[in-house]
């Protein structure tokens, strides 16, 4: 077969390629730096390290580029696809907003999701990620039509669609080709949904009939949270809370209209009582339906002593209330709060109108007075105490947060926030009604998209029965594997729990709309199968645009109405409202996951979906089927500027992970760290809690990603000319010192890979930052070098450590593979000992770690020597231990250890040696006579220290046992070749040298 050449550059080296296998070949090229000291005619005989792997990335951004591209990242998962797997995995995407530019949330959530979908790749799965966007709702519709300062009350319902939908459709074009350069793994051209697909949103509507159907989603006219910024009604996720919100509070009096015969006995002939109330939202008083209290306290009958007024209110707050109102009060009387029962009073600011005094259980005694001023179409549990003694429901105030005319002339189109409240405060000081006013600092419910106040108001909206579906969805709760354990699933069934019901409903126009017709004459909604089918085929064929561009005629056909009983579609409304955009996403797992059954086998999102996203699927699937969507939920945190500060335009902290990746034009101030780099901050952070990021923290993720490199240039360089087909070493024949390296390799391969499994990515970082420093920098591949630079090349001893150090390139190039996958690409582009059909890592499965390699009766042995090692080179003057020869005297314990790496009483190529890396290891029994320390320090010994080492033992017990350390300057001369002093001459390089050199000659 022809094959064709062409030559591509990455990393700045030249290097060949070939297009049917899409991978560099590599040509031997020396390290740079340091050059190695021998003299020129031994210089051709050592063997160093030859790769064209760079030491480090000229141009990190670009490069990365061009790895996508040669290593096929953009064809990847269609490839995983297509690919005939046993195993499947599922994680389902929860669609972020398409309302702006990529952030460093979305960084931090979509390479999570990246990590897990590539290790899943690796260890065999086909892996199903259809990367989502929420594409409705007011976030796209207000920063639409803040671009070009349209009103929403000045454009046409399309107008604003088509402006929202182009928003979306950029904002999206934009995410996309940030989440392709950080190298996320998807069919991004044909494998993504969108809320506003036609499909899906037919598939909303369908599933919004079939929970109607239930009797899971109801119409009422029900206080909600409305947000007159936004001029809709909004859910408690959409809320976020101000903590300093400052309210103009006051105290105010109700006087007594009626008294119930136990609380007249008590009160007697005084006619000038008042019940005492306290409250943050004045606005609400002419709403006022009603006085709340708790029968189960007491209740005191005080008087001001400054003023003689009479109040009521509870006993446990008259001290608390004295010091607010600066005054004393005298309790002339204490009596249950039953003895309320039956009175009544009369209303502050509506002459003739009196309110009930009512039990209710939801009044506090932390604050206030204990008697609450009730309005029931502005507070909750207002409204639940005039559903349980049938009060009335009535709003004087608009979707604008303004009073209506029902409010008064001296109220009408009032702001609620500003003038209306002053006004109402006022004319309680008027009537002689207001006790005490203050500014109140407290927690208050803001629109999380506007950032401007809400209230409640009552309104005729959709909602879903949560309360009939909650207990059944906190069971289904227990059986979901929840990621972090414990805190995750907890707070997920408190939000879910304390949820009664679920708004569904809000009064904008980019959504989808709800299938809802209204007769004119009853105004009940016409809501049928029938109905709800015919409009979904429109939305199939047309898309959402329908319900505003088509007639009525063609929106509630003749024979719809016919078979429900009408004459005429003129006897119809359309419905306004659009559908909550929680519940858009919310229905996505029926929308998207055809092929899994509905059912994900994760979820992962930022902690505040525990009021959103994870609780509208989960609620909605249990509504439908009675189950719940995913398997696994993984709940991370914030990310947050690296002094623990929220990340604010205004203090300019604000990570773009755009500069982070690609930098900026400014290098000095933005330089470009590479997508890998960013990814290794996500794995290296606490994403449970708060996630900190800044340009110390990147600096040092980019160093450390910069260490591990070097280790694997320097693996890669070690294994030039190893075929392993050809060269690998049988185990048995291995090493003791290459053995251990594999018992350490094969246990650092369990943890990581059960790392993994329970996605603790900062443990995979750890532990491989263990392995590298530790084991392999300061240890294996630093001992073993003068085994591989000036051993035969064929030798046994020199091909065992290269099959060792290929072991450990392929487990250490997997396991930073999900994270670090430019990198793991790199490498396999740059090495020399896999076949022409490896193209690339994710197509190469995970590693594979052989149990033989397990041997922790090895573990005795390397801890021993370890010690005798460190107490030599803390005892060596120099930094290098080639310059000393070293006598061990060992106890018998110690002296049988390490009797393994030294047969020979002398030695300066043995196990022992090597690990010692002097020139020279003498071993002897510490109780042998003629070798005792005393009489080989008084001949040539310059040093001699004592020493203790710790031995393990198989069960778990510990001993100890002694060795003294005889350190004398190097006996031989020095080897011009491998620079070990142990030479005869100094003109004559070693026999070992010799050995190889003649070999070398001879061939």
């Amino acid at each position: 077969m022809l094959m064709t050449w062409r030559k591509v550059s990455v990393c700045s080296i030249p290097v060949v390629r070939t297009r049917t296998c899409q991978r560099w070949q590599t040509h031997p090229l020396s390290l740079p730096g340091k050059r190695h000291a021998s003299s020129k005619k031994y210089s051709d005989s050592i063997l160093l390290p030859k790769t064209t792997f760079p030491i480090r990335p000229k141009n990190p951004a670009a490069e990365e580029v061009e790895i996508q591209k040669v290593c096929g990242f953009s064809e990847l998962y269609s490839w995983q696809r297509q690919q005939d797997r046993q195993k499947h995995f599922v994680l389902h995407d929860g669609p972020p907003y398409a309302n702006g530019d990529p952030h460093v949330g979305h960084a931090l959530n979509k390479i999570l999701k990246d990590m897990i979908n590539r290790y899943k790749l690796l260890r065999g799965y086909r892996v199903d990620y259809r990367p989502g966007w929420d594409c409705h709702g007011l976030p796209i519709e207000l920063k639409a039509l803040s671009e070009g300062r349209d009103s929403f009350r000045r454009l046409q319902p399309l107008q604003i669609r088509n402006k929202a939908k182009q928003f979306a459709e950029k904002a999206i074009r934009n995410q996309v080709a940030a989440f392709r350069r950080w190298g996320i793994m998807a069919d991004w051209d044909n494998g993504c949904y969108f809320t506003f697909d036609k499909q899906y949103e037919a598939k909303q509507l369908e599933l919004f009939y079939k929970m109607y159907e239930k009797d899971y989603i109801y119409q009422d006219f029900k206080p909600v949270f409305y947000s007159p910024s936004s001029r809709t009604a909004l859910a408690e996720a959409e809320l976020e809370y101000k903590e300093d919100h400052v309210s103009h509070a006051v105290y105010a009096k109700f006087p007594l209209a009626t008294l119930s015969p136990a609380l007249k006995a008590i009160v007697g002939g005084r006619c000038d009582v008042s019940v005492l109330t306290w409250t943050t939202l004045p606005w609400t008083i002419p709403a006022n339906e009603a006085m709340c209290y708790t029968p189960s306290h007491e209740y005191s009958l005080c008087q001001f002593k400054t003023t003689g007024q009479l109040y009521i209110l509870a006993a446990e707050r008259v001290e608390g209330t004295a010091q607010v109102l600066g005054t004393s009060l005298d309790v002339l009387n204490t009596f249950p709060g039953s003895t309320l029962e039956g009175s009544t009073c009369q209303h502050p600011s509506i002459h003739g109108k009196v309110s009930p005094l009512l039990p209710a259980y939801h009044v506090s005694m932390a604050k206030g007075t204990g008697l609450v001023h009730t309005a029931p179409a502005h507070g909750m549990e207002d409204y639940t105490v005039a559903l349980a003694f049938q009060l009335p429901v009535f709003t004087m105030v608009d979707e604008d947060g303004r009073y209506t005319d029902q409010a008064g002339p001296h109220l009408n189109g009032k702001n609620i926030f500003t003038d209306g409240n002053e006004t109402v405060v006022e004319q309680l000081r008027s009537a002689g009604h207001l006790v005490h006013e203050q500014n109140y600092k407290h927690s208050y419910p803001y629109d999380w998209r506007t950032k401007k106040p809400v209230f409640i108001r009552a309104s005729l909206q959709w909602f879903v029965n949560t309360n009939s579906i909650k207990d059944r969805a906190v069971d289904l709760i227990d059986g979901v594997r929840m990621y972090p354990e414990g805190t995750a699933a907890n707070s997920l069934k408190a939000w879910v729990s304390t949820r009664n019901y679920w708004c569904i409903s809000r009064q904008r126009v980019w959504g989808v709309p709800i299938p809802v017709f209204y007769h004119k004459e009853s105004g009940k909604p016409f809501l049928t199968k029938e109905s709800v089918d015919h409009v979904v085929s429109l939305v199939r064929r047309e898309g959402t645009d329908c319900w505003w561009t088509l007639p009525m005629e063609e929106l509630l056909p003749d024979d719809v109405i016919r078979k429900a009983g009408y004459r005429d579609v003129s006897e119809f409304d359309k419905g306004a409202d659009i559908l909550d955009i929680w519940f858009d996403s919310g229905v996505s797992w029926a929308a998207t996951l055809e092929d899994s059954g509905g059912v994900a086998d994760m979820y992962l999102e930022g902690k505040d979906q525990h009021g959103g996203w994870f609780q509208s699927s989960l609620l909605t699937s249990v509504a439908v089927r009675d189950s719940a969507p995913y398997r696994c939920v993984f709940v991370h945190g914030f990310a947050m500027a690296e002094d623990g500060t929220k990340m604010s335009k205004s203090l300019g902290n604000v990570v773009d992970p755009n500069l982070v990746v690609s930098g900026g034009k400014n290098r000095d101030k933005h330089p470009a760290y590479g997508a890998d780099v960013l990814r290794w901050w996500v794995a290296g952070s606490d994403v449970h809690s708060h996630v900190y990021i800044g340009n110390n923290i990147l600096n040092t993720a980019r160093d450390t990603v910069l260490k591990v490199r070097r280790i694997l240039r320097f693996l890669l360089g070690n294994l030039s000319g190893f075929s392993p087909a050809e060269h690998t070493v049988p185990y048995h024949q291995l090493r003791p010192v290459d053995q251990y390296m594999l018992h350490v390799l094969y246990q650092y391969a369990q943890k990581v890979t059960d790392a993994y499994e329970n996605f603790h990515f900062t443990k995979v970082q750890y532990l491989t930052l263990g392995l590298v420093t530790k084991e392999l920098s300061s240890l294996y591949l630093n001992i073993t070098k003068d085994r591989l630079y000036c051993d035969d090349q064929t030798s046994t001893g020199r091909r065992g450590c290269q099959t060792v150090q290929f072991h450990i390139l392929d487990v250490l190039t997997k396991t930073l593979a999900p994270v670090l996958p430019h990198l793991a690409e790199e490498i396999y582009l740059h090495h020399t000992c896999l076949g022409e059909e490896v193209a690339s890592v994710f197509k190469s499965g995970w590693f594979e770690s052989d149990p033989a390699w397990y041997r922790p009766n090895l573990e005795p042995l390397w801890g021993v020597a370890d010690d005798v090692r460190d107490a030599f080179n803390r005892q060596i003057e120099s930094a290098d231990p080639r310059l000393y020869d070293v006598a061990i005297f060992a106890s018998s314990t110690a002296y049988d250890i390490l009797k393994v790496l030294q047969s020979e009483e002398t030695s300066c190529t043995s196990d022992l040696c090597e690990m010692m890396m002097s020139s020279f290891v003498s071993l002897h029994r510490e109780d042998h006579q003629e070798n005792s320390p005393l009489a080989v320090s008084e001949q040539t010994v310059s040093q001699v220290s004592q020493h203790e080492c710790v031995i393990s033992e198989a069960d778990g017990s510990k001993r100890t046992a002694t060795f003294t350390l005889h350190v004398s300057p190097a006996s031989h001369q020095k080897c011009e070749r491998c620079r070990k002093y142990v030479a005869a001459s100094p003109t004559t390089p070693c026999d070992r040298c010799l050995a190889v050199m003649a070999d070398s000659w001879a061939t």
